[in-house]
């Protein structure tokens, strides 16, 4: 399973002329050319414009994760109102509906909004709480929060908004973490949401501006291709690294009841 990313962690570092007639990951002219020319980009805009738009991105869908799905969480997990039971059966139902298929009607829509090639589609829907599976990770954690809490917390004057954030989202860290990470990740290596709403080569995704380097018509840069591919890696392992512990105890949370 890691070979794949071996090979191509060496043949970035290999010359191009040289990547395919190596079957071992480890380069036989090692170069840094490849860093050199993936690093200068597409079209006159260097490859740091590219990471930062990736990074803006992935930064705005992260927050509004976290306040959208955390807030509807809290709603159907410590709020009594009418229809709970139903809208949560709603929530559940959107799990189970394939991407594609809202994919004309929210393109029809945005195109009418006038979003096309703006980031907007791609942040706009993350502070509406459209992921419904960060918000029923965050239900499961919430509900394992003794009630008790709950009942303090208004004895001591608390109401429901002054709850949520002084009560349930400090005790709700691990599911925040884990909806920051699965954000990040889902986010950063999503190719066809951006290629859907994004045509501007200044407004370029790391994930976009990869598939340049592959020209199906001509001459493909390989070399400067595993090069930034490399690169873009690394914010995810970084992630994963320093919080696979939160990520563990996020997604195990609510899967064994006392």
């Amino acid at each position: 399973m890691i070979y794949p990313l071996l090979w191509m962690l060496g043949s970035s570092f290999n010359q191009e002329n040289q990547i395919f007639r190596d079957n071992f990951f480890i380069p036989s002219m090692p170069t840094l050319a490849n860093y050199v020319e993936g690093w200068a980009g597409l079209s006159g805009i260097g490859f740091d414009r590219f990471f930062l738009n990736s990074f803006f991105i992935v930064a705005m869908s992260i927050i509004g994760n976290l306040i959208s799905c955390s807030m509807a969480a809290y709603a159907f997990a410590r709020l009594n109102f009418r229809l709970r039971r139903f809208l949560f059966a709603v929530m559940l139902v959107t799990l189970m509906l394939p991407f594609h298929v809202t994919v004309i009607p929210q393109y029809i829509l945005f195109h009418k909004l006038g979003w096309i090639n703006t980031y907007w589609p791609l942040i706009v829907p993350k502070f509406l709480g459209v992921e419904g599976f960060f918000i029923f990770l965050m239900i499961q954690f919430m509900r394992g929060i003794p009630k008790e809490l709950d009942e303090a917390a208004r004895v001591d004057g608390c109401g429901p908004v002054r709850m949520y954030f002084f009560v349930i989202l400090p005790m709700t860290v691990p599911a925040l973490v884990t909806t920051t990470i699965f954000t990040f990740i889902w986010t950063w290596n999503d190719y066809f949401s951006q290629l859907l709403y994004i045509s501007s080569t200044n407004l370029y995704t790391v994930a976009l501006a990869l598939r340049q380097f592959v020209d199906v018509t001509g001459q493909s840069s390989w070399g400067p291709l595993f090069a930034m591919a490399t690169l873009s890696l690394v914010p995810l392992f970084i992630i994963f690294i320093f919080f696979q512990k939160y990520l563990i105890e996020g997604i195990t949370a609510g899967s064994v009841k006392g």
